[in-house]
């Protein structure tokens, strides 16, 4: 029997790290954009040594075999999105940047993994730096937490701020979404700016009690570039990603995992228990 192969994948290139747990990372990216309907690829940056409670060690991969794997994966196949993980070096950033600017067709969603749940910075200054002059230029949407939007702004971002603070984000031609920004008790919101029409909104999200949080960045971003790669607009993906983060949360917080930290239920759609 023959098929005619008429169909195309909707597939979303993630470029991230990986860790044993399974719930951030490249890990959490392909269980996000499987979820939401796309074609999960992925390429290393890193390799994490963790468990639920700590990271133990960090093994960075060559930054040459990380550009390599994505000139690999672009030159053969044409991704419908391309979304940004774990980047460890101003180096690693700048050499990227170099690949991307060939596929500047292909939506980059760059979610930019600077500051721990702690509070803790991951990344040097000059990285931070690099992020700004080399890939947020390139950048369909940024995805900063807090924490990373005031490090990007060098302020603190309130919920008071947050509108003016979205828009400032945008200063790299780069639409951005400020993640969980504290708006009174058990509520948070997330500042939205759409750089294509000027546009800021704040959406609000309930808080939900649950210590199962690993990786609600990385599923999240995964989420958008998965609507994206299906053929939503911005806002349209930006509303489907959030109806399913919280979802995941919400599901998620019923489970067991470990003595720490545990991940978000990505599947929970799929789930009938």
């Amino acid at each position: 029997m023959q098929i005619k192969q008429d169909r195309k994948y909707p597939i979303v290139l993630a470029i991230a790290g990986s860790e044993p747990l399974g719930s951030a990372g490249v890990q959490a990216d392909i269980k996000s954009i499987s979820a939401c309907g796309g074609y999960a690829a992925g390429a290393l940056t890193c390799i994490v040594n963790e468990n639920t409670t700590e990271v133990k060690d960090i093994f960075s991969l060559p930054v040459d075999l990380v550009t390599g794997q994505v000139e690999s994966f672009l030159g053969d196949l044409d991704a419908s999105a391309i979304k940004m993980g774990m980047l460890y070096s101003a180096e690693l950033i700048e050499n990227l940047s170099v690949v991307l600017k060939k596929y500047s067709h292909i939506p980059l969603i760059v979610d930019p993994v600077m500051v721990a749940s702690g509070g803790e910075q991951l990344i040097e200054n000059s990285a931070v730096e690099a992020y700004k002059k080399y890939l947020f230029p390139l950048a369909t949407i940024i995805t900063p937490n807090r924490r990373e939007a005031e490090l990007l702004l060098g302020k603190k971002v309130t919920i008071d701020s947050a509108e003016k603070d979205a828009t400032a984000l945008c200063q790299w031609g780069n639409s951005v979404i400020i993640k969980s920004i504290i708006a009174g008790d058990d509520k948070l919101e997330d500042a939205f700016c759409d750089v294509e029409d000027g546009t800021t909104s704040l959406i609000m999200k309930e808080y939900v009690e649950t210590r199962n949080i690993n990786g609600t960045g990385c599923t999240f971003s995964s989420s958008i570039a998965t609507f994206l790669a299906r053929g939503f607009n911005l806002k349209e993906a930006i509303s489907r990603a959030e109806e399913y983060i919280n979802g995941a949360i919400v599901s998620g917080a019923r489970y067991e995992f470990g003595k720490g930290i545990g991940p978000v239920d990505h599947f929970y759609k799929f789930n009938a228990h």
